[in-house]
């Protein structure tokens, strides 16, 4: 009994061993230097953040063969302490990446978290993970290397969040940026990006633009004159798309679809309704305003305006030739395609804005209706009162009478 208890004990030992090796002055030349790749964290057992680091440098030594890369630690005040003075450390935790067959190391400059901690050695040792890879970020990654083609190119508006993989403000505004960032993944011209300012070759593009703190978050306008403005609103899904819309000129809603105001033009308002307004007759007259009017907007217009125009005079001529109730019955069916959820989102736009469009024709007509509503009640509400006051005025005769 005492034998399968002692084994079983052992069996669990095993099991939750530590694969980060742990080093000292006597044995680290044996290990790090050798045939294969070593990161080796600097600590002090009083730290703070190494205490914070510990389980995620637990999880980063797991998930490599040990075979191909050595992921290791000293206690760089303690029994490493020569070692820290070996290698120039003067904080903790400080990590060194060490090729194989070298001993002179590279410092490590990215982020704590697992993700970035797993890429570097991935990176940099050719050895694979068994960490699942986490989805690709919705929002467009900047660098050194692409910063200024993106943000300073002048035909598009691009928000830019400079973060850091540690900051946890940052962490919590990721899920709402990402999700904005989805919504506008349709707008060609108003792009959402995102840039770890916190990495070493990226830090003097965000010493350029003033990041002194993270989350910093600036909007770059299209044109010729890129000076960003600073973002200073709140940072949930609802407020990073009210600014979006307000400054790209975009008609985004919360989850990405279009707002009811999306591809509507407001002169081409008034020819719909005073078109569907009109009697048969007058109608071919009435398109053929809206037609010369399309005619002005020229080739300088958004071509999402143009779009929508062509489709107001589209749906004009489906009604001439085939009566109202084609408006009622295309109404219906684009409703009903926008139910479903298989639609790809540039599909889903194009519906919405016809859908816009198409409500726009029957406006005047409702608002006629109500109106007559409301006169014909005023009406009935006058007649009420008159009929009250007579009552009133027969009653007091027949009082005084008596």
């Amino acid at each position: 009994m005492r034998f399968f208890f002692a084994a079983t004990l052992l069996t669990l030992a095993g099991a939750f061993a530590s694969k980060v090796v742990d080093l000292d002055d006597k044995n680290f030349d044996q290990i790090v230097g050798q045939d294969k790749p070593a990161l080796v964290e600097f600590y002090a057992p009083w730290c703070g953040h190494c205490k914070n680091l510990a389980p995620t440098y637990e999880q980063l030594a797991d998930a490599f063969p040990t075979d191909k890369v050595i992921i290791a630690k000293t206690d760089a005040d303690g029994v490493g302490r020569s070692l820290g003075s070996r290698f120039g450390v003067t904080g903790f935790p400080t990590l060194k990446w060490f090729p194989a067959g070298s001993l002179e190391p590279q410092d490590y400059q990215g982020g704590r978290d697992l993700d970035s901690l797993a890429q570097f050695v991935t990176k940099n040792s050719g050895a694979r993970s068994s960490i699942k890879p986490p989805p690709p970020p919705a929002a467009v990654q900047l660098d050194a290397s692409n910063f200024d083609d993106i943000a300073l190119d002048e035909e598009k508006n691009v928000l830019v969040a400079f973060t850091a993989p540690w900051c946890g403000h940052c962490k919590n505004m990721k899920p709402a940026y990402e999700s904005v960032a989805n919504a506008f993944k349709g707008e060609s011209n108003c792009v959402v990006a995102q840039m770890n300012a916190d990495d070493a070759q990226n830090k003097p593009v965000a010493t350029k633009y003033d990041v002194r703190s993270f989350p910093t978050i600036k909007f770059f306008p299209k044109g010729s004159d890129k000076t960003p403005i600073p973002y200073n609103s709140g940072r949930t899904e609802e407020q990073f798309i009210e600014f979006l819309n307000e400054h790209c000129g975009t008609h985004r809603g919360v989850g990405g679809l279009l707002s009811d105001t999306a591809g509507r033009v407001l002169t081409l308002d008034f020819f719909a309704q005073q078109f569907f307004s009109a009697v048969p007759t007058e109608r071919p007259e009435l398109l053929k305003k809206a037609q010369a009017y399309i005619g002005t907007l020229g080739t300088q217009t958004d071509a999402k305006v143009n779009t929508s125009a062509d489709y107001y005079v589209k749906a004009m001529e489906r009604i001439l030739s085939k009566g109202e109730a084609w408006l009622v019955k295309e109404q219906a069916r684009i409703a009903g395609l926008l139910a479903s959820p298989s639609l790809a989102p540039t599909k889903l736009d194009e519906l919405k804005i016809k859908a816009n469009i198409l409500s726009a024709f029957a406006a005047k007509k409702a608002e006629d209706a109500t109106e007559a509503a409301k006169d014909k009640a005023g009406q009935v509400a006058e007649g009420v009162e008159a009929f009250a006051a007579m009552m009133e005025e027969k009653a007091g005769k027949v009082l005084g009478e008596l």
